[in-house]
C-alpha cells in the first residue's frame, strides 16, 4: 500500500481541492499567515513516525460557536459553504509522544495557500499544520500538503443532511455510515470526536506507518459507539463518483523520520 498511497501526491494539481468544498470562491487578495513557533512549554520534539491521523472537520458545528478573526472565510458565506474541511495530516509515533516542529518553518507560499484553502478555509491553520507537523514528514510544504489533499480527496461522505435529520443517532450509525460511503475503512479504523452535549466535531482515520488505513491505537480515543451523535446542519454535499487515481512517488518525503537525513534529488538537509 505504501507505493500506492504515495502516488496519490500526483493529485496535487491546482484546482483540484475545490471538488470537495460545497462552493469555494478564493478571495482576490489572500491574507498571509503568521509565523507558527511552539507555544509556551511546548518545545519540537523528533521521534519515529508509528503511524498517521487524517482529521477531517465537521465545518458547520465550527462555524456555530467561532466568532470572527481567522474563522471568517470559512464561516461568513462570502467565500464558500463547507461541510467536511481537513484539519490536518498528523504523524503519530510509535507511543504516547509525537513528532512536531521538526524544523523551522518559513510563512506558506501565496500559491501554496491558493491550492489548498477550499480543503483547510484558514490560512492561519494552513501554516500551524505546516509548521507543526508537515516539518515532520516533508522537505517542502507544497509536497505534504499534495499528500494531505490527496487523502482528503479520496474521502466520500454520507448523506449529512439526512444523518442530521435524524431523530435518534449514534456513533456507532454515524460510523456505519461512513465506513459505507469509503469502502476501504473499517469502523476501527475511524475515531468520531465530539464537542460538549454530543456534537459532531472531527472525524480521525487512523493509518499505519505506510500509510494503509489501519485499526487506530488503543491511545487514540474516541465518542463511544453507543453514545448519542447530534450533527450541526450543514450544506447538502454532493458525491463524487470516481476515486482518484494513484500514480507515482515524488521525491522529499519522509516516512521515516531521520532530522539528517538528505531527501532523494536535494543536495543539502531536508
Amino acid at each position: 500500500m505504501l507505493r500506492a498511497a504515495l502516488a496519490l501526491l500526483a493529485l496535487g494539481a491546482p484546482g483540484v481541492a475545490l471538488a470537495q468544498a460545497v462552493q469555494c470562491n478564493l478571495p482576490a487578495q489572500l491574507p498571509r499567515p503568521r509565523m507558527v513557533l511552539p507555544e509556551s512549554g511546548e518545545t519540537g520534539r523528533i521521534v519515529p513516525i508509528g503511524g498517521y491521523t487524517l482529521a477531517l472537520s465537521w465545518s458547520p458545528q465550527y462555524c456555530s460557536t467561532a466568532r470572527g478573526g481567522d474563522s471568517a472565510l470559512q464561516c461568513k458565506g462570502r467565500n464558500g459553504r463547507f461541510g467536511f474541511v481537513l484539519h490536518g495530516l498528523w504523524p503519530d509515533g510509535p507511543g504516547n509522544a509525537w513528532p512536531r516542529f521538526c524544523r523551522k518553518a518559513d510563512l506558506l507560499p501565496r500559491e501554496v495557500i491558493r491550492q489548498n484553502l477550499c480543503m483547510t478555509p484558514s490560512v492561519q491553520l494552513l501554516q500551524h499544520e505546516w509548521a507543526k507537523h508537515g516539518t515532520c514528514m516533508a522537505s517542502r510544504p507544497e509536497l505534504y500538503f499534495d499528500l494531505a489533499r490527496a487523502f482528503y480527496q479520496s474521502m466520500r461522505f454520507p448523506d449529512m443532511t439526512a444523518l442530521a435529520r435524524r431523530g435518534k443517532l449514534t456513533v456507532g450509525q454515524f460510523t456505519d455510515a461512513f465506513v459505507r460511503a469509503n469502502p476501504r475503512l473499517r469502523p476501527n479504523m475511524i475515531r468520531v470526536r465530539t464537542m460538549r452535549g454530543n456534537w459532531l466535531s472531527e472525524v480521525w482515520i487512523c493509518m499505519d506507518k505506510t500509510l494503509e488505513y489501519a485499526r487506530c491505537p488503543a491511545g487514540k480515543a474516541g465518542a463511544k459507539s453507543g453514545a448519542t451523535l447530534r450533527i450541526e446542519p450543514g450544506p447538502a454535499m454532493t458525491r463524487p463518483q470516481a476515486a482518484p487515481v494513484v500514480p507515482a512517488r515524488k521525491p522529499g518525503l519522509i516516512l521515516d523520520l531521520d532530522p539528517n537525513a538528505k531527501v532523494p534529488g536535494e543536495g543539502g538537509r531536508p
